[in-house]
Protein backbone atom coordinates (compact mmCIF):
# COMPACT_ATOMS: atom_id res chain seq x y z
CA UNK A 1 0.00 0.00 0.00
CA UNK A 2 1.51 3.60 -0.49
CA UNK A 3 2.34 5.78 2.12
CA UNK A 4 0.00 8.74 0.99
CA UNK A 5 -3.12 7.88 1.14
CA UNK A 6 -5.54 9.93 0.05
CA UNK A 7 -9.64 8.97 0.49
CA UNK A 8 -12.08 9.80 -2.73
CA UNK A 9 -15.14 8.64 -1.22
CA UNK A 10 -17.10 11.93 -0.56
CA UNK A 11 -17.92 12.26 2.87
CA UNK A 12 -14.71 10.50 5.08
CA UNK A 13 -11.52 12.39 6.43
CA UNK A 14 -8.31 12.49 3.92
CA UNK A 15 -5.45 11.20 5.82
CA UNK A 16 -2.19 11.85 4.17
CA UNK A 17 0.91 10.44 5.83
CA UNK A 18 3.36 13.70 4.55
CA UNK A 19 6.75 13.20 6.35
CA UNK A 20 6.50 16.01 8.96
CA UNK A 21 11.17 15.44 8.97
CA UNK A 22 11.55 17.57 6.05
CA UNK A 23 12.67 21.09 5.90
CA UNK A 24 10.45 23.03 3.26
CA UNK A 25 10.61 26.71 3.15
CA UNK A 26 13.41 28.88 2.06
CA UNK A 27 13.87 30.81 5.28
CA UNK A 28 14.41 28.06 7.23
CA UNK A 29 17.44 26.56 4.41
CA UNK A 30 18.89 30.48 5.55
CA UNK A 31 18.56 29.98 8.68
CA UNK A 32 20.65 26.88 8.70
CA UNK A 33 23.33 28.26 6.30
CA UNK A 34 24.07 31.46 8.26
CA UNK A 35 24.14 29.99 11.83
CA UNK A 36 26.67 26.96 11.21
CA UNK A 37 29.41 25.99 8.97
CA UNK A 38 29.97 23.42 6.40
CA UNK A 39 31.09 20.55 7.52
CA UNK A 40 32.17 17.61 5.00
CA UNK A 41 31.67 13.56 4.99
CA UNK A 42 33.19 11.36 1.95
CA UNK A 43 29.84 11.98 -0.07
CA UNK A 44 28.03 14.47 1.48
CA UNK A 45 28.61 17.78 2.73
CA UNK A 46 26.20 19.23 4.96
CA UNK A 47 25.07 22.07 7.76
CA UNK A 48 22.94 21.41 10.69
CA UNK A 49 21.73 23.84 13.69
CA UNK A 50 20.10 22.84 16.88
CA UNK A 51 16.48 24.75 16.24
CA UNK A 52 15.64 27.39 19.10
CA UNK A 53 12.57 27.11 21.16
CA UNK A 54 11.14 29.94 19.00
CA UNK A 55 11.40 28.52 15.86
CA UNK A 56 9.69 25.24 17.09
CA UNK A 57 6.93 24.83 15.42
CA UNK A 58 5.06 21.56 14.74
CA UNK A 59 7.90 19.60 14.49
CA UNK A 60 9.12 18.19 17.61
CA UNK A 61 12.08 16.42 16.27
CA UNK A 62 14.84 16.75 13.50
CA UNK A 63 14.00 18.59 10.35
CA UNK A 64 15.89 17.68 6.64
CA UNK A 65 17.01 19.83 4.10
CA UNK A 66 18.10 18.11 0.95
CA UNK A 67 20.01 20.51 -1.68
CA UNK A 68 20.75 18.75 -4.93
CA UNK A 69 22.64 21.25 -6.97
CA UNK A 70 22.34 21.99 -11.26
CA UNK A 71 26.29 20.79 -11.56
CA UNK A 72 25.50 17.15 -10.30
CA UNK A 73 23.67 16.28 -13.61
CA UNK A 74 19.98 16.85 -15.56
CA UNK A 75 17.28 16.66 -13.25
CA UNK A 76 16.60 13.10 -14.30
CA UNK A 77 19.95 12.47 -12.47
CA UNK A 78 19.26 15.46 -9.58
CA UNK A 79 15.95 13.18 -8.79
CA UNK A 80 17.41 10.25 -8.80
CA UNK A 81 20.23 11.58 -6.33
CA UNK A 82 16.77 13.00 -3.92
CA UNK A 83 14.83 9.78 -4.05
CA UNK A 84 17.75 7.51 -2.89
CA UNK A 85 18.60 10.66 -0.21
CA UNK A 86 15.47 10.63 0.82
CA UNK A 87 14.95 7.00 1.57
CA UNK A 88 18.55 6.88 3.74
CA UNK A 89 17.17 9.81 5.48
CA UNK A 90 14.41 7.68 6.46
CA UNK A 91 16.16 5.00 7.52
CA UNK A 92 18.91 6.88 9.87
CA UNK A 93 16.16 9.69 11.20
CA UNK A 94 15.96 7.30 14.64
CA UNK A 95 19.85 8.32 15.49
CA UNK A 96 18.51 12.21 15.66
CA UNK A 97 16.30 12.83 18.65
CA UNK A 98 17.35 16.78 19.38
CA UNK A 99 15.34 19.45 17.48
CA UNK A 100 17.73 20.06 15.00
CA UNK A 101 17.84 21.10 11.34
CA UNK A 102 19.97 19.10 8.93
CA UNK A 103 20.47 20.35 5.24
CA UNK A 104 22.62 17.68 3.21
CA UNK A 105 24.63 18.69 -0.16
CA UNK A 106 25.52 15.93 -1.97
CA UNK A 107 28.99 15.82 -3.73
CA UNK A 108 29.51 14.93 -7.59
CA UNK A 109 30.87 11.02 -6.08
CA UNK A 110 27.31 10.18 -4.38
CA UNK A 111 26.16 9.89 -8.14
CA UNK A 112 28.28 6.83 -8.84
CA UNK A 113 28.03 5.90 -5.24
CA UNK A 114 26.08 2.19 -4.32
CA UNK A 115 23.26 2.80 -2.50
CA UNK A 116 24.66 1.29 0.68
CA UNK A 117 27.60 3.48 0.70
CA UNK A 118 25.05 6.84 0.95
CA UNK A 119 22.49 4.95 3.49
CA UNK A 120 26.29 4.40 5.67
CA UNK A 121 27.25 8.19 5.21
CA UNK A 122 24.54 9.53 6.43
CA UNK A 123 24.01 7.27 9.21
CA UNK A 124 27.56 8.38 10.22
CA UNK A 125 26.79 11.93 9.71
CA UNK A 126 23.52 11.83 11.84
CA UNK A 127 25.74 9.71 14.79
CA UNK A 128 28.13 12.29 14.65
CA UNK A 129 25.56 15.59 14.43
CA UNK A 130 23.74 14.07 17.67
CA UNK A 131 26.90 13.59 19.35
CA UNK A 132 28.17 17.06 18.71
CA UNK A 133 24.42 18.40 20.25
CA UNK A 134 25.13 15.85 23.45
CA UNK A 135 28.64 17.20 23.96
CA UNK A 136 26.92 21.04 23.66
CA UNK A 137 24.13 20.17 26.09
CA UNK A 138 26.56 18.89 28.77
CA UNK A 139 28.77 21.71 28.06
CA UNK A 140 25.53 23.86 27.92
CA UNK A 141 26.41 26.39 25.56
CA UNK A 142 24.43 26.99 22.26
CA UNK A 143 26.18 25.01 19.17
CA UNK A 144 26.63 25.96 15.67
CA UNK A 145 28.61 23.36 14.27
CA UNK A 146 31.46 21.17 14.95
CA UNK A 147 33.73 18.93 12.57
CA UNK A 148 33.09 15.75 11.70
CA UNK A 149 35.81 13.32 11.34
CA UNK A 150 35.48 10.88 8.84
Amino acid sequence: MNRYMISLIPGMLMKTNKPKHRLRKHADYQFVYKGSRKQFGKQLAYFFLLRPAARRSETPGPRIGLTVPKALGKAVDRNRIKRRLREAVRDALPLLQSPVDVVLHPKRSVRDANFETVQREVAVIFRSVQAALDRAAQKQQPIAAEAHDS
